[in-house]
């Protein structure tokens, strides 16, 4: 297992590729994460892209990590426990900590785009 803790200001996206890069991961899926975000950039069902004004918890987060991508689900509560959900973008800093647990697998994930959805897609090989 892979058990990291992000600091404040960290992007969290770009934080878990380069722990998948600097252990050289070939697959991992994410256990667990908690923490708080100063504010959250989420992609929505619709494809459209939203920005929730923190700070934020995250109060779950579901996903792998592949050779050439993450795939992350986040979900965020505001101040008033109001939670928003989505596909990790770019953008999420920390805001105090982010505490995240990985599961190497055996497999080798890669993400192939797939011109059915429009999106990079899971495979194994």
């Amino acid at each position: 297992m892979i058990v990291r803790r992000l600091a404040p200001g960290q992007d969290l996206k770009k934080a878990l590729e380069d722990i998948r890069d600097d252990e050289d991961l070939k697959s991992g899926i994410i256990l667990c994460m908690v923490g708080s975000l100063q504010d959250a950039v989420l992609r929505m069902a619709d494809g459209r892209v939203r920005v929730v004004k923190g700070p934020l918890e995250i109060v779950s987060a579901t996903g792998t990590l592949a050779t050439n991508g993450v795939h992350i689900h986040l979900a965020v509560a505001d101040k008033e426990g109001a939670v928003t959900g989505g596909h990790l973008k770019t953008g999420c800093l920390v805001h105090t900590t982010a505490e995240i647990c990985i599961a190497p697998c055996d497999l080798v994930f890669r993400r192939v785009f797939d011109p059915e959805t429009g999106y990079r897609e899971l495979e194994t090989e």
